[in-house]
């Protein structure tokens, strides 16, 4: 083999070299970058999650604070329905003991 030939082998040899070692230093930063992307996007996916669901706590609060306004409204009305309907009995009701005194 010619001293050229050797060069040229050991040329391609080591051009070889340099690639293989820039394949694996662009490998290396595509694992760091994807890494790093991911853990960024866990970071976000939780704190999407995290506001989502102090959306959703909030929204039942609103639903829970207006449904014990409408309870409220209801328990107000009932105790007005019976206030009402025991004055009208009220008149009955002192008649009846007053004739149960009179008569014994």
């Amino acid at each position: 083999m010619s001293i050229e030939a050797i060069r040229q082998v050991t040329e391609t040899e080591q051009a070889n070299k340099q690639s293989r070692a820039a394949a694996e230093a662009e490998a290396r930063q595509l694992v760091l970058d994807a890494e790093r992307n991911g853990t960024e996007l866990l970071k976000q996916v939780r704190s999407d999650a995290a506001e989502q669901g102090k959306d959703l706590l909030r929204q039942a609060e609103e639903r829970a604070a207006l449904r014990a306004q409408e309870i409220a409204r209801e328990a107000e009305a009932e105790s007005r329905r019976q206030r009402e309907q025991a004055e009208q009995h009220l008149d009955e009701t002192a008649e009846f003991i007053v004739e149960r005194v009179v008569k014994h």
